[in-house]
């Protein structure tokens, strides 16, 4: 692949670590290791930072400057379009669902903190409002740029291919059976299907799907399967893929996106109590309780060598205290 006809800004700290779980494997009797993108440096860090380095030296490289993306009110991909357009001087505009809270916690109040223009939307979550506000800012005279839901579009993709070749480069030695990450918007898991033939990878990709809504036109598995074909051809490649290649697992939806539920509560207490490490309520909370099932049901072999990919979050926490189990009974009074 030539990249050097994309234009790219530095916003992350790479490579990210790559790191054993010692204690997790040891409880659950599986190697497992784990990719720290929660550490890309950006706003507390994620894997939109990768995906917003592309993203933002297009927006750059067509003169553009405001911003305008969408997502959930603790959306983990406006907190990092938040701080690099805060970084690169652009205006940016952030569309969240939902209504105004009367407090702004978690990642909302980093939004704030970035100091951009936050527009509710209600029900409207995945961009649905962005063109009436694109053609409103254009009016106004400024040049926008939408940032795609998630970031998920060819450059999004691009970057995650990427990615894989910065894993490979990490791991000689480490043979992976599976990858196992959180897959909501389809941009990550479209680079990494990519990345991994590309780059010759032979470990099993899984997605664990985070949300139970769909774009009304298409099912997310043939979005994702599109997505990738778009990325490969703007790559320069002829590659394909069929569906049987695209594993996308179902079974951890749970009550649906952002509800919290014992088996993330679980998960989310385990990699803290065990490893330091704080995942988030709706996204790897989520793919770390498919992981430790799979495992404990026995899909995944004991002994097998097994990656996380961590993809962020940990700022939601913050708005999530009424639905995690903080273990009360653990705090005694001296």
């Amino acid at each position: 692949m030539d990249y050097q006809q994309f234009s790219k800004v530095d916003l992350g700290f790479f490579p990210t670590p790559l790191v054993k779980l010692s204690r997790l494997s040891q409880a659950l009797g599986c190697e497992i290791w784990m990719k720290r993108d929660d550490m890309t440096g950006l706003a507390f860090g994620g894997n939109k930072t990768r995906k917003l380095e592309y993203i933002l030296g297009d927006a750059l490289a067509k003169g553009c400057d405001t911003i305008i993306t969408a997502g959930a009110a603790q959306s983990n991909h406006c907190r990092q379009t938040a701080a690099a357009a805060a970084q690169l001087n652009l205006e940016c505009h952030l569309i969240l669902g939902g209504e105004q809270p009367d407090k702004a916690q978690g990642n909302l109040l980093l939004d704030n903190l970035f100091g951009c223009d936050i527009h509710w939307a209600g029900e409207n979550r995945k961009g649905e409002d962005i063109p009436a506000l694109y053609q409103r800012l254009q009016a106004e005279g400024k040049k926008p740029y939408i940032v795609p839901y998630g970031g998920s579009n060819e450059l999004g993709a691009l970057a995650f291919v990427d990615a894989v070749k910065e894993l490979a480069e990490q791991s000689p030695g480490l043979a992976f059976s599976r990858l196992i990450f959180a897959s909501s918007s389809g941009g990550t898991h479209a680079g990494l299907m990519l990345g991994k033939r590309f780059f010759n990878q032979a470990f099993e990709l899984i997605g664990i799907n985070i949300d139970k809504d769909e774009n009304a036109d298409l099912p997310f598995d043939a979005q994702i399967l599109e997505l990738t074909r778009k990325t490969a051809i703007m790559a320069g490649s002829t590659e394909t893929f069929s569906p049987q290649e695209l594993i996308l697992n179902p079974n951890y939806l749970g009550q649906g996106y952002g509800v919290v539920g014992a088996p993330e509560n679980e998960a989310i207490a385990m990699t803290a109590q065990l490893e330091g490490i704080l995942l988030d309520p709706v996204y790897t909370g989520r793919a770390m309780a498919g992981l430790i099932d799979m495992i404990r049901s026995g899909e995944i072999s004991q002994g097998e060598q097994v990656l996380f990919w961590h993809t962020g979050g940990a700022p939601s926490l913050f708005a999530y205290t009424e639905q995690l189990d903080l273990a009360q009974d653990k705090n005694q009074a001296l």
